[in-house]
């Protein structure tokens, strides 16, 4: 693909003078989710005396994004969950919840807890539709070895694509069944779930009319908040001249804050999602120009002047590179200026993770000018994941966190840490499938997707299959270290998997960050529409 063909900006200057229509009631909407807030305390408080009436109103609460108003209340519920018995364990539903929630929030469940529901032959029991989807989402919180996850898995899918055909079946669950099936519940984008479930929850029966309400004007006051920092990062964007300057790059300063919004979504993370967006912006110009734009020579070039983090390294880059160097430095130190003398050492790191991606890029020009293949998908993943970037976006997403984030933790890690490597891998094997096709005409290095390829003699959809089953295996790896204790805040490890999926999400079927269009909807649903209180 010519770095010409790159579709131009959907949006433009759209957010720089657009507000949403509930603006102007900004401060009753406030008054009024403080109100709510406290009566669906009481509410939950009160669930805390029978534990499937308490892992519903979780279950809810997460799925309309709510549950960050109430962190220390779930915490403590869930706690309590975890060490009582008083639970009907014969009831699949309850049992499937449980595990999925305990192990949501770091609790290490054994999986064992399914093995009664399974017949002599080893086949389980259950044809309730609502019951399998609660297992189906549970089992994906699994880990290597559990085998009976992996089952539940295949029997409940088979289950529940066959339950589509039930013309009987009601139309809400229905509509479940597909989202489900598309993405487990797990795997989710929390703010996108919450866009989704919102209108759902408000035509169940058993509806808590003051949660439903909170969570309409929860997610409206967000979106004003988020539109305010698309006007701040548009215009700064602006200050490229990207048309002009790097019309090659792909334009994608809204899709950089939908992508760091699908990860960090809460309010309070203003700053982080700025920073995280800016750095996304970046990460790309340099991505592009590097793999698609730049000879090999100018690629080495901008590396080394990157490497060194000096301003009169731009004297030596060619004219259409100069301007992007300084401006790159120029943004690191406004983060830094931003962040207040306490925080801005925090900057140091984000230098040290570009010269990492800007290692593991330098490193694929170099297999492509060689023709090389790596001998092992393992080789490929070592070099190629840091260059993908998500672990950079995620690491400079912690930048803009509060004081929890500690010196300690960006030192943790600088060192690549296994979990880091879960989330690159995620983000490579996903980015491979879903645009090998279209890399692989246009001179690119060889994917992942080709190397297996090239190893095995397949074919590239018979390559595609095995690349989505190391996906999964990245995922497993990236669950079992989730469950790990560690003296790091478990932010850190809430957060990379959030990463992990945004990853999932833009590169489900195609590579929705390149090709926009086919998120353009959904950014809409997110920054624009807000959702009517009636």
């Amino acid at each position: 693909m010519d770095a010409t063909a790159f579709h131009p900006s959907l949006w433009g200057d759209f957010f720089v003078k657009y507000k949403p229509p509930t603006a102007p009631k900004r401060g009753h909407m406030t008054e009024r989710a403080e109100l709510l807030k406290e009566e669906v305390r009481k509410t939950l408080k009160a669930a805390a005396n029978q534990i499937k009436n308490a892992l519903d109103l979780i279950i809810t609460l997460q799925r309309l994004g709510l549950d960050h108003h109430y962190e220390n209340e779930i915490s403590e519920l869930l706690r309590f969950v975890y060490s009582s018995s008083d639970y009907d364990d014969k009831d699949l539903y309850v049992v499937s919840l449980r595990f999925y929630l305990l192990r949501k929030h770091g609790h290490c469940v054994s999986s064992d807890v399914f093995t009664s529901f399974k017949d002599e032959e080893g086949n389980f029991v259950v044809d309730d539709t609502k019951c399998l989807l609660t297992l189906y989402n549970a089992a994906y919180l699994r880990t290597h070895g559990e085998k009976v996850l992996d089952e539940a898995i295949t029997f409940t899918r088979r289950q529940l694509e066959a339950s589509l055909l039930d013309p009987l079946e009601p139309a809400l669950l229905a509509d479940e069944v597909s989202l489900t099936l598309q993405t487990p519940l797990f795997r989710r984008l929390r703010i996108l779930e919450a866009i989704n479930y919102i209108p759902i929850y408000g035509k169940e029966a058993g509806r808590n009319e003051a949660i439903l309400e909170l969570a309409k004007l929860n997610f409206n006051l967000a979106q004003l908040i988020y539109c305010e920092e698309l006007k701040e990062v548009t215009l700064w964007w602006k200050q490229l001249n990207v048309e002009t300057n790097l019309s090659f790059i792909r334009d994608r300063i809204v899709e950089c804050h939908f992508w760091m919004t699908g990860a960090c979504c809460e309010p309070q993370y203003s700053l982080s999602r700025v920073i995280a967006t800016k750095m996304t912006a970046l990460i790309t110009v340099l991505d592009d120009m590097m793999d698609t734009y730049s000879t090999t020579e100018e690629a080495m070039l901008l590396a080394e002047a990157i490497y060194g983090w000096e301003e009169n390294a731009a004297e030596l880059l060619p004219g259409y590179m100069k301007d992007f160097y300084l401006y790159l430095l120029k943004t690191i130190d406004s983060c830094g200026d931003e962040l207040g003398p306490n925080r801005s050492f925090r900057t140091f790191y984000l230098k040290e993770m570009l010269k990492v991606l800007v290692r593991g890029s330098s490193q694929e020009i170099k297999w492509r000018n060689e023709n090389y293949v790596p001998k092992t998908i393992s080789e490929h993943l070592e070099h190629s994941g840091p260059s993908v970037g998500a672990f950079q976006v995620a690491c400079s997403s912690f930048v803009g966190m509060g004081d929890s984030i500690t010196k300690g933790s960006f030192e943790w890690l600088l060192t690549y840490p296994e979990l880091a490597k879960s989330l690159m891998n995620i983000a490579r094997l996903l980015n491979d499938t879903a645009s090998t096709k279209r890399e692989q005409n246009a001179g690119h290095h060889v994917s992942t997707v080709q190397c297996y390829m090239l190893m095995h003699g397949t074919t590239m959809d018979e390559a595609c299959e095995k690349i989505k089953e190391l996906t999964e295996d990245s995922w497993k790896d990236m669950m079992e270290l989730y469950l790990t204790p560690t003296e790091h805040p478990k932010l850190i490890a809430q957060t990379i998997v959030d990463f992990a999926r945004t990853a999932d999400y833009m590169y489900k079927e195609t590579d929705g960050f390149t090709f926009s269009h086919t998120i353009k909807d959904m950014i809409a649903k997110l920054f624009v529409d807000p959702i009517s209180l009636f």
